[in-house]
Protein backbone atom coordinates (compact mmCIF):
# COMPACT_ATOMS: atom_id res chain seq x y z
CA UNK A 1 0.00 0.00 0.00
CA UNK A 2 2.83 2.40 0.85
CA UNK A 3 4.41 1.71 -2.51
CA UNK A 4 1.26 2.67 -4.43
CA UNK A 5 0.68 5.75 -2.25
CA UNK A 6 3.94 7.15 -3.60
CA UNK A 7 2.08 7.73 -6.90
CA UNK A 8 -0.98 9.44 -5.47
CA UNK A 9 -3.56 9.41 -2.73
CA UNK A 10 -5.26 6.04 -2.43
CA UNK A 11 -9.00 5.94 -1.99
CA UNK A 12 -9.22 2.15 -1.72
CA UNK A 13 -6.78 -0.79 -1.59
CA UNK A 14 -7.05 -4.60 -1.50
CA UNK A 15 -4.42 -7.33 -1.58
CA UNK A 16 -4.87 -11.10 -1.71
CA UNK A 17 -3.04 -13.10 0.93
CA UNK A 18 -0.08 -15.20 -0.17
CA UNK A 19 -1.50 -18.34 1.37
CA UNK A 20 -4.88 -19.66 2.41
CA UNK A 21 -5.06 -19.24 6.19
CA UNK A 22 -7.24 -22.33 6.65
CA UNK A 23 -5.64 -24.83 4.26
CA UNK A 24 -2.14 -23.35 3.91
CA UNK A 25 -1.82 -23.57 0.12
CA UNK A 26 -0.37 -20.68 -1.88
CA UNK A 27 -2.82 -18.41 -3.68
CA UNK A 28 -2.66 -16.37 -6.87
CA UNK A 29 -1.42 -12.90 -5.88
CA UNK A 30 -3.47 -9.93 -7.02
CA UNK A 31 -3.80 -6.34 -5.97
CA UNK A 32 -6.67 -3.90 -6.47
CA UNK A 33 -6.69 -0.19 -5.74
CA UNK A 34 -8.23 3.12 -6.63
CA UNK A 35 -6.63 6.56 -6.59
CA UNK A 36 -8.62 9.65 -5.68
CA UNK A 37 -7.27 11.25 -8.87
CA UNK A 38 -6.39 8.88 -11.69
CA UNK A 39 -3.84 10.51 -13.94
CA UNK A 40 -2.57 9.02 -17.16
CA UNK A 41 0.98 9.85 -16.10
CA UNK A 42 0.53 7.70 -12.97
CA UNK A 43 -0.69 4.81 -15.09
CA UNK A 44 2.28 5.10 -17.45
CA UNK A 45 4.76 5.04 -14.56
CA UNK A 46 3.17 1.97 -12.99
CA UNK A 47 2.76 0.14 -16.30
CA UNK A 48 6.39 0.85 -17.13
CA UNK A 49 7.60 -0.58 -13.82
CA UNK A 50 5.46 -3.71 -14.26
CA UNK A 51 6.73 -4.13 -17.83
CA UNK A 52 10.39 -3.62 -16.80
CA UNK A 53 10.28 -6.20 -14.00
CA UNK A 54 11.89 -9.44 -15.16
CA UNK A 55 9.03 -11.71 -14.12
CA UNK A 56 8.58 -15.43 -14.57
CA UNK A 57 4.91 -15.13 -15.51
CA UNK A 58 3.11 -12.50 -17.58
CA UNK A 59 1.27 -9.75 -15.66
CA UNK A 60 -1.60 -7.42 -16.54
CA UNK A 61 -2.44 -4.04 -15.09
CA UNK A 62 -6.11 -3.63 -15.87
CA UNK A 63 -7.42 -0.10 -15.46
CA UNK A 64 -10.55 -0.32 -17.56
CA UNK A 65 -12.77 0.16 -14.54
CA UNK A 66 -12.78 2.38 -11.49
CA UNK A 67 -10.43 0.07 -9.55
CA UNK A 68 -7.10 -0.83 -11.05
CA UNK A 69 -6.12 -4.50 -10.84
CA UNK A 70 -2.67 -6.07 -11.07
CA UNK A 71 -2.69 -9.83 -11.55
CA UNK A 72 -1.12 -12.63 -13.59
CA UNK A 73 -2.42 -12.50 -17.16
CA UNK A 74 -3.18 -16.23 -17.02
CA UNK A 75 -6.18 -15.52 -14.80
CA UNK A 76 -7.72 -13.11 -17.29
CA UNK A 77 -7.06 -15.45 -20.21
CA UNK A 78 -8.48 -18.57 -18.54
CA UNK A 79 -11.47 -16.75 -17.05
CA UNK A 80 -12.04 -14.87 -20.32
CA UNK A 81 -12.04 -11.51 -18.55
CA UNK A 82 -12.14 -9.98 -15.10
CA UNK A 83 -15.90 -9.63 -15.15
CA UNK A 84 -16.47 -13.25 -16.12
CA UNK A 85 -18.51 -15.42 -13.73
CA UNK A 86 -15.62 -17.92 -14.02
CA UNK A 87 -13.07 -15.47 -12.53
CA UNK A 88 -13.29 -16.73 -8.93
CA UNK A 89 -13.35 -20.36 -10.04
CA UNK A 90 -10.21 -19.85 -12.13
CA UNK A 91 -8.40 -18.23 -9.19
CA UNK A 92 -9.37 -21.16 -6.97
CA UNK A 93 -8.52 -23.83 -9.57
CA UNK A 94 -5.06 -22.40 -10.24
CA UNK A 95 -4.35 -22.28 -6.50
CA UNK A 96 -5.49 -25.88 -6.03
CA UNK A 97 -3.86 -27.36 -9.14
CA UNK A 98 -0.73 -25.31 -9.81
CA UNK A 99 1.22 -24.37 -6.69
CA UNK A 100 4.34 -23.91 -8.83
CA UNK A 101 2.61 -21.14 -10.75
CA UNK A 102 1.46 -19.52 -7.50
CA UNK A 103 5.02 -19.69 -6.12
CA UNK A 104 6.45 -18.03 -9.26
CA UNK A 105 3.70 -15.38 -9.25
CA UNK A 106 4.30 -14.54 -5.58
CA UNK A 107 8.02 -14.17 -6.29
CA UNK A 108 7.16 -11.95 -9.27
CA UNK A 109 4.74 -9.88 -7.23
CA UNK A 110 7.47 -9.06 -4.71
CA UNK A 111 9.77 -8.14 -7.62
CA UNK A 112 7.12 -5.84 -9.12
CA UNK A 113 6.64 -4.09 -5.77
CA UNK A 114 10.42 -3.59 -5.52
CA UNK A 115 10.45 -2.10 -9.05
CA UNK A 116 7.58 0.23 -8.15
CA UNK A 117 9.52 1.40 -5.09
CA UNK A 118 12.42 2.38 -7.33
CA UNK A 119 10.38 4.47 -9.78
CA UNK A 120 11.53 8.08 -9.77
CA UNK A 121 8.48 10.27 -9.26
CA UNK A 122 8.78 13.72 -10.83
CA UNK A 123 8.69 16.74 -8.54
CA UNK A 124 5.48 18.74 -8.66
CA UNK A 125 5.47 22.06 -10.42
CA UNK A 126 3.78 25.12 -8.98
CA UNK A 127 2.13 23.11 -6.21
CA UNK A 128 0.32 20.81 -8.65
CA UNK A 129 0.81 17.07 -8.46
CA UNK A 130 2.70 15.91 -11.59
CA UNK A 131 0.82 12.62 -11.43
CA UNK A 132 -2.65 14.08 -11.74
CA UNK A 133 -4.00 15.21 -15.05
Amino acid sequence: MQTLSRFGELEWFGLSAESNSVHGYLQVPRMKWRYKNRGEHTARLIEGAVREAHTQVEWTLDRTRRNWVLLPSRVIIEAQGLMSPAYSDVIHRIAMEDQGFCRRAIFDFDLIIACLQEVVIPESRHGDSPLEE
